[in-house]
């Protein structure tokens, strides 16, 4: 194939959809996952012909890598990994279950670690990748009921920092995009129920949408950004300003 070929994990519905659409609209051949056949069954009918949806549900490593390395096989190589498949379980940490706390890691952190392991030789042999992480505001304030959440995303920020390091030299970018408060099918509850409470802390006094992250999603997967790695960049309405990036 002479298309770009992305990976974008939880790419069935919110920001994951908006970034795969983006992505195909710029020509590039999108395989997005999804956890459940209905999940798949959307992405499909979404892509169409400029894509497919795969099942892989990322609490079950041996699984999700033997998939991955089925479509290196299949597809020879990966340009573009966009890892924004995400969980939430929130629960106090005196009261969290063992569980929410594995899965939360598992699926935010672990499987980055798993995958980007399998597709990352063929990007050093075509001395090309642009690899884009999803994170969040989170990783960075904290927030009270989610360290497990709040590890997981503050965990990717390391790992990618550090990959940058490792493979700047062979062509390849590694960025962080994260979100702050972004209207989806998840957060739309909460975000209604706390609208005034959560707005007083935006300066621009408004939620974000999955389009927003999608654009930037965009311009680190194009050549507009060979010189750009290593970075975290916040899409939060100026709600949190990271003088450190």
């Amino acid at each position: 194939m002479k298309k770009k070929i992305a990976l974008v994990t939880g790419a069935n519905k919110g920001i994951g959809k908006k970034i795969s659409i983006e992505l195909a609209n710029s020509k590039i051949y999108v395989i997005g996952t999804a956890t459940t056949e209905i999940g798949v069954n959307i992405i499909k009918k979404t892509l169409q012909n400029k894509g497919i949806g795969i099942l892989i549900d990322f609490t079950k490593i041996y699984i999700t890598k033997k998939i991955i390395k089925k479509l290196i096989k299949k597809y020879k190589n990966i340009d573009i990994f966009v890892h924004n498949a995400g969980i939430i379980n929130d629960n106090l940490l005196i009261t969290m279950p063992d569980i929410k706390w594995n899965n939360v890691i598992d699926v935010n952190l672990s499987s980055i670690f798993h995958i980007t392991k399998i597709i990352i030789p063929t990007m050093i042999k075509k001395k090309y990748g642009r690899i884009i992480v999803i994170s969040s505001v989170i990783g960075c304030t904290g927030q009270k009921g989610q360290t497990n959440y709040a590890a997981s995303k503050s965990g990717l920020i390391g790992f990618s920092k550090s990959l940058a390091l490792e493979v700047a030299s062979l062509g390849i970018t590694v960025n962080l995009v994260s979100p702050g408060y972004i209207i989806t099918d998840m957060t739309k509850k909460i975000l209604s129920s706390k609208k005034k409470e959560i707005i007083k802390k935006i300066p621009m006094k408004r939620y974000g949408t999955p389009q927003d992250i999608a654009y930037v999603v965009s311009f680190l997967s194009s050549e507009k950004s060979s010189y750009i790695t290593g970075q975290n960049i916040h899409v939060n309405g100026g709600m949190y300003v990271d003088l450190a990036t």
